[in-house]
């Protein structure tokens, strides 16, 4: 798992763009729970889909 994706980052989905922007808010295994501007709550499978960071969490830079 890359050590940026952590509650707090800022993150694209690479195949969802008109997602928005979305907030990490949890982590558990490769499962990630993101809140998107324009599609809410969801949670992405990370042996599916890499996640573009755009800006990791305060403290994990």
């Amino acid at each position: 798992m890359d050590f940026l994706l952590t509650p707090g980052a800022i993150v694209r989905h690479p195949n969802q763009p008109d997602w928005g922007l979305g907030r990490i808010q949890a982590v558990d295994g490769d499962r990630i729970a993101v809140n998107f501007e324009e599609a809410g709550r969801q949670i992405i499978r990370q042996r599916y889909v890499v996640l573009e960071i755009v800006e990791a969490a305060a403290g994990y830079e």
